[in-house]
C-alpha cells in the first residue's frame, strides 16, 4: 500500500462524519450557550479590537492587536487561494457554503479558545506567557487530563511542519516559479533566510512583522477581489444561488469537473474551511495567549474576528471570483485555478494572486513557527526552541523544492489535513468540557460592560 493511500484513508477517517459532527457541533452549541454573543457583538469586537493597538496593561509580550495580526498571519495563508479553489473542484460551488457555516459558528469557537487560553496560561522558564489547548487542558481539567494536552502538543508540533510550513512554501515557490520563472531552490533559499530572520527574535518579531504584513496584504488582495465583483455584480446573485442549491443538491459533471456529492461538497467546504481560519483546531489561542492583556473575554472577542476576516470575508471573495470566471470546471486546482480565474476577469489578475499568495503564505510560515514551538516546548522544555527553529527552516527549503510536483502536493495536502483533524479532537473535547467557565467569565464581563 502506498504512502499516498494510507495517508487518504486516514485523512478520510480522521475527517469523517464523527469529526465534522464535532467541528460544527461544538460551535453550534457554543453560539447557542452564548445566546448567539459572536454574531451580536460584531462591531463591539472590532472596537475593542482598535483599543488594543497600543494597549500595554497586563502581562504578555505582544498587544492584543498583534496577538489577531499573528493569529491571522498563521490563518491567511494558501488555505484562503488554494484551499478555496481546492474546494470548489473537489466538492464543487456548495463546498463554499459549508465553508461560511463552518466559519458562522466557528467564532464562537475560536472566542473560547482565545477565552481559555489566556485564562489558564502560564510564565515560562523564559519569563514569556504561554498557553494554548495543551495548557487550559491540564491546567483547567486537571492532571488526570494531562495525556490529552500532550496529544495535542504533539499533534500540534507536527502539524505544524505540513499547514504551517512545507503546503506554504511550496505554493510559493510554484507561484513565483510560475510568474517569474526563478528556480524552486532559489526561493526556497531566500524564504528560509528571510523567515529565520525574523523567527529568531520571536514571538515580539514575529508580531511586529505580522502587524505590517497583513493588514497591507490582505486590504489589498479584498480591494482587487472587490473590484472584479464590482465589475461582475449582476452575475453575483445567480452565484449565490447555485452555491447554496449546490450545497443540498451536489453538483453534476461539467467539462473537466468530475462531478461532486453532496457529502463531498460538506467534506470539503468543513475541512478548507477549517484549514483556512483554524477554528477549532487550538492553534489561534497560542498568539492569544501571549497578548498583553489580563482580560480573557476582552481577547476572546478579538479573536473571533480572525474567523470573520478569513473566511467570511477574503474567502468568499476568492470563491466568487472563481465561480464568476467560470474556470472552477477546467480541471484545474489549487493557486492555479485561482490564479487563472482572476487572470480571465481583470488583466494582470494573476499577479494578484501570486503576490497575495507569496505574502500570505510567508507569514503563515511565520506565525505557525511561533505555534510549533510553543507545542514544542510544551513537549520537550525551553531547551527545544533552539533546535526547533533550525529544523523549521530546513524544512521551508525541503518544502519550496518539492514545488511543482503534483504527487508531492497531494501527499503535502492530504498530510496536512490528517494532523489537523487530529490536533482538533483534543481541543475540541476540552472546549466542550471547558464550556462553563467560558460562559461564566462572558456573564461576568458583560454584565461589568452594562453597569
Amino acid at each position: 500500500m502506498s504512502i499516498e493511500s494510507i495517508l487518504s484513508d486516514i485523512s478520510s477517517f480522521v475527517w469523517g462524519p464523527i469529526m465534522l459532527a464535532l467541528l460544527l457541533g461544538v460551535g453550534v452549541f457554543l453560539s447557542i450557550a452564548l445566546k448567539f454573543m459572536p454574531w451580536r457583538y460584531l462591531v463591539g469586537a472590532f472596537r475593542q479590537l482598535w483599543k488594543g493597538r497600543k494597549t500595554e496593561d497586563g502581562t504578555g509580550q505582544i498587544t492584543p492587536f498583534q496577538a489577531l495580526m499573528t493569529s491571522l498571519s498563521a490563518t491567511i495563508g494558501t488555505g484562503n487561494i488554494a484551499g478555496v479553489a481546492t474546494a470548489i473542484a473537489i466538492g464543487g460551488p456548495g463546498a463554499i457554503f459549508w465553508m461560511w457555516v463552518t466559519a458562522a459558528f466557528g467564532m464562537a469557537t475560536k472566542y473560547a479558545e482565545a477565552v481559555l487560553a489566556v485564562h489558564y496560561r502560564e510564565t515560562d522558564a523564559l519569563n514569556q506567557q504561554v498557553g494554548g489547548p495543551m495548557y487550559y487542558i491540564r491546567n483547567g481539567l486537571g492532571s488526570s487530563w494531562a495525556w490529552l494536552g500532550f496529544l495535542f502538543a504533539l499533534f500540534g508540533m507536527l502539524a505544524a511542519f505540513g499547514i504551517g510550513n512545507t503546503i506554504q512554501s511550496n505554493s510559493v515557490a510554484h507561484a513565483v516559479h510560475n510568474s517569474f520563472g526563478i528556480d524552486n531552490q532559489v526561493t526556497g533559499l531566500i524564504m528560509a533566510a528571510l523567515a529565520g530572520l525574523v523567527i529568531i527574535g520571536g514571538i515580539k518579531r514575529i508580531a511586529e512583522v505580522a502587524q505590517f504584513l497583513v493588514p497591507i496584504m490582505g486590504i489589498t488582495y479584498v480591494i482587487g477581489g472587490l473590484l472584479i465583483i464590482g465589475m461582475n455584480l449582476s452575475e453575483v446573485p445567480s452565484i449565490l444561488v447555485i452555491i447554496i442549491d449546490h450545497a443540498f443538491t451536489g453538483t453534476a459533471a461539467t467539462g473537466g469537473f468530475a462531478g461532486a456529492t453532496i457529502w463531498m461538497a460538506i467534506r470539503f467546504g468543513v475541512a478548507r474551511g477549517v484549514f483556512s481560519n483554524e477554528a477549532g483546531l487550538g492553534s489561534a489561542p497560542i498568539a492569544h495567549a501571549a497578548a498583553k492583556t489580563d482580560d480573557p473575554v476582552r481577547q476572546g472577542t478579538i479573536a473571533m474576528l480572525g474567523t470573520f476576516i478569513d473566511t467570511l470575508v477574503i474567502c468568499t471573495i476568492t470563491a466568487l471570483v472563481i465561480l464568476l470566471s467560470g474556470t472552477w470546471t477546467s480541471g484545474e486546482t489549487g493557486a492555479a485555478l485561482s490564479s487563472n480565474a482572476f487572470a480571465s476577469l481583470i488583466p494582470g489578475g494573476n499577479w494578484i494572486v501570486s503576490v497575495g499568495l507569496i505574502i500570505f503564505a510567508f507569514t503563515t510560515i511565520l506565525g505557525w513557527s511561533y505555534y510549533g514551538e510553543r507545542c514544542a516546548e510544551y513537549l520537550l522544555g525551553t531547551r527545544i526552541i533552539i533546535p526547533y527553529r533550525l529544523v523549521w527552516i530546513i524544512a521551508i527549503f525541503l518544502g519550496a523544492i518539492a514545488a511543482g510536483e503534483n504527487q508531492h502536493i497531494k501527499l503535502l495536502w492530504l498530510a496536512a489535513d490528517t494532523f489537523n483533524g487530529l490536533m482538533a479532537l483534543p481541543n475540541l473535547i476540552a472546549l466542550i468540557l471547558l464550556s462553563p467557565v467560558v460562559f461564566k467569565l462572558t456573564r461576568h464581563w458583560f454584565a461589568g460592560q452594562t453597569q
